[in-house]
């Protein structure tokens, strides 16, 4: 099984060379670490642009993994999964970025802006990833091994979008949820108390693993494809 790919009969083979030694799970933990900066960056730089300041007020409002980081979240649970879950794939999320949402007449419209920042960056590594590697790939010697560590950061990067839409708290999908079926802050903070051990429920899911690893092969194959056929025309 691949680090990234756990689920049976849907296995790209891609990451082979990042999957299997402790080097290879240690650049796919750094490159969680960035991916994720850059995730919770884009919630904070979209909040700071819609006149909420409280994320630049506490630092947020910068690229630096150390502004980012949350424990639990991208250090013990992505470096337990890695090293001693097999079968299952590197995820995480970072410290959430606080807002005030000042403006009460866009309050939800801002909340929603803000939330979607943060998958929508992943997204945007992703093709940025793909084109990248698409147009210059060949102009490298042993090009193998970068495409194998674009391919990582397409998947990884692809992984996180889809993760962080499910609807549970911490994770970016609970605000959709939230506004979906206008639940009080009450509730939501309530819900919230739970959302660790729901996570956790869920992922030993095989049902859950299954759709899950759906969802990330057909996001991937779309950015592997881009990335082909850019190879292609330059070729």
């Amino acid at each position: 099984m691949n680090t990234l790919v756990f689920q049976e009969g849907l296995q790209p083979q891609v990451l082979a060379a990042f999957s299997e030694d402790w080097a290879g799970k240690l650049i796919l933990f750094f490159g969680l670490v960035a991916s994720l900066s850059v995730h919770e960056w884009a919630h904070a730089i979209t909040a700071d642009k819609l006149g909420d300041h409280l994320p630049r007020a506490e630092g947020r409002v910068t690229l630096n993994p150390l502004s980012h980081i949350d424990p639990i979240g991208t250090v013990f649970i992505p470096l337990t999964v890695l090293f001693f879950s097999p079968g299952f794939s590197v995820f995480g999320w970072g410290k959430p970025v606080r807002v005030s949402l000042p403006n009460k007449k866009t309050r939800v419209r801002d909340d929603l802006l803000i939330t979607a920042a943060g998958p929508f960056s992943n997204l945007c590594i992703a093709l940025l990833t793909a084109c990248l590697a698409g147009l210059f790939l060949d102009l490298y010697e042993g090009n193998a091994q970068i495409a194998k560590l674009a391919e990582t950061i397409i998947m990884l990067n692809c992984l996180l979008f889809v993760f962080n839409l499910i609807p549970v708290p911490p994770l970016d999908g609970s605000h959709f949820l939230k506004h979906a079926m206008r639940m009080t802050e009450k509730t939501y903070a309530k819900i919230s108390s739970y959302g660790f051990l729901i996570l956790l429920v869920l992922i030993n899911l095989p049902v859950f693993r299954q759709t899950f690893g759906t969802a990330i092969f057909f996001c991937s194959s779309f950015f592997l494809d881009l990335q082909a056929s850019i190879r292609g025309l330059v070729t």
